[in-house]
């Protein structure tokens, strides 16, 4: 099995460009699967989702047995602190984006917004969601790798 690092990354230099908050949104917006980030047993938890984003929030699925749910159903005040991570990055030429956001998560509590939140968003397993978490964006990065501007086709 090939590893990741020893397939050919393509010809030429890569450059590393620092996204703006509403840019990096923007992509996160354009995909529908990424990775919370909790903490669990005082240890770091990640669990793939989709999600849908909603007026700058992230809201992802949820069901009552769930870690993140139990999480998210003790905290006080904003909610709890969690990272969401989601990304496009071609395999082969390592070319894409990768977007971070740091914020709070709270259990959606309101019938009607969680009504709407299940029409919206369906989730990609076979079990019963019938809770849904938001995260507010507190802090927002993303990057882009991209083909040094010096190497790219048609810019002679």
């Amino acid at each position: 099995m090939a590893r990741d690092d020893e397939r050919p990354a393509g010809p030429g230099p890569r450059r590393r460009i620092d996204l703006d908050s509403a840019e990096a949104l923007r992509l996160l917006g354009s995909v529908s699967l990424g990775r919370i980030v909790f903490t669990r047993q005082a240890l770091p938890t990640v669990r793939p989702v989709n999600h849908v984003l909603d007026g700058g929030d992230i809201v992802v699925r949820t069901h009552e047995g769930a870690a993140l749910t139990s999480h998210t159903r003790r905290s006080d005040g904003p909610g709890v602190v969690v990272a969401y991570e989601a990304d496009v990055i071609d395999p082969d030429t390592h070319l894409g984006w990768s977007v971070v956001v740091t914020g709070f998560a709270q259990l959606v509590t309101d019938p009607e917004e969680l009504a709407r939140y299940q029409a919206l968003l369906r989730p990609w397993i076979d079990q019963t969601m019938d809770l849904a978490v938001r995260i507010r964006p507190d802090l927002v990065t993303g990057v882009l790798l991209t083909a040094d501007a010096d190497d790219c086709p048609g810019d002679d």
